[in-house]
């Protein structure tokens, strides 16, 4: 049995393992403060070519959320986010629990556009109501879409002149940026928003991901909102260790399009057998639509996530390519895909 259910089922990469062995016994202050912590954000800082952003190493994807968000947020003030956001869907109403009401937007294909927005703004009018203020949106969106230039500049342009932040959930940022056909660079990014994250956690670590904080008012005290939500580590040096492999030289970027690259792989294959997808994706995250009777087949060898029934006897599901996917294992996936069509 194999999984394409995540990208996030191996452990870490073997330079990474390497790095905390060659490590271990050496003694550093805690808390983030130590060495390796450091020169992660200063490597990370120079690939922005940005010394003016603050790096904060926190251990999970939703942990990341539920801080900045909160962080940045007055009480009465709300999220907006696509209503596929994973803020909204996966993660147990952890912005809700901290006093923040998420508010959705229905989107097109993962991706909030200002028109979505400005709704949500028109019907939130007074007091009676909760204050929409920051816009959350992920990079690569959970249906492996991406933004690109033109469309994150009028997101970014439109946020600016409605006093809104906006905010990105980078978990598959990385197979953002190397995604066929994708125009944005790392600085750009960077230019266009005032935080995001870098996941590391699907993307060669064995946990942790980066917060960069680029609007000045937000990061004030930004540690103690960290220490009282439970995520600043003793032990900080593992995740900032694991950060300075990743960015040291381009491993962060090869892991992840090498992901783009296997999963573009079973796209291509089934695109040549006729398949329709519920959406595209140029990321490590693929939604082919199938026949029920072959699923039912591909599951006895192979796991997936069911994602949404299409009719009587068509089913999309979510295929995910992992920076560690070995290359035979989707030789043999598209080989016994295509014996499965032919034998129909």
């Amino acid at each position: 049995m194999y999984r394409f259910t995540n990208d996030y089922s191996e452990g870490a990469h073997p330079r990474i393992l390497q790095a905390l062995w060659e490590t271990n016994l050496e003694q550093t202050l805690g808390y983030g403060e130590d060495p390796f912590c450091h020169e992660a954000a200063e490597l990370i800082k120079a690939r922005l070519g940005r010394q003016d952003v603050d790096i904060h190493f926190i251990p999970g994807g939703t942990q990341t959320n539920l801080i900045a968000i909160s962080a940045f947020l007055r009480p009465h003030e709300a999220v907006i986010a696509p209503v596929t956001g994973h803020v909204e869907v996966h993660e147990a109403g952890a912005i809700e629990a901290t006093g923040h009401k998420v508010v959705t937007a229905p989107g097109k294909e993962g991706k909030l556009r200002p028109g979505d927005i400005q709704e949500v703004l028109d019907f939130h009018m007074d007091e009676h109501m909760v204050k929409p203020k920051l816009v959350y949106i992920s990079n690569a969106t959970e249906l492996g879409s991406i933004y690109t230039k033109g469309e994150l500049t009028e997101l970014s342009r439109f946020c600016r002149e409605h006093d809104l932040l906006l905010y990105v959930d980078g978990a598959r940022l990385g197979s953002a940026l190397t995604a066929p056909g994708n125009d944005l660079t790392f600085p750009e990014l960077a230019g266009l928003v005032d935080a995001f994250y870098i996941g590391g956690t699907k993307n060669g670590a064995l946990i942790g991901e980066a917060l960069v904080i680029c609007t000045d008012h937000l990061k004030e005290d930004f540690r103690f909102h960290i220490k009282q939500k439970g995520a600043l580590l003793a032990k900080g040096r593992l995740l900032g260790l694991q950060f300075k492999e990743l960015f040291r030289d381009d491993l962060f970027f090869q892991l992840a399009e090498r992901a783009n690259r296997l999963a573009a792989r079973i796209q291509g294959a089934l695109e040549e057998l006729g398949c329709q997808f519920l959406v595209h994706s140029p990321t490590n995250l693929i939604f082919p639509i199938l026949p029920n009777s072959i699923i039912a087949q591909l599951q006895k060898d192979y796991d997936f996530l069911i994602w949404q029934k299409v009719d009587g006897e068509h089913t999309a599901v979510r295929l995910a390519t992992s920076w560690a996917c070995p290359e035979e294992v989707v030789d043999r996936f598209i080989l016994r895909v295509r014996e499965l069509f032919q034998n129909r």
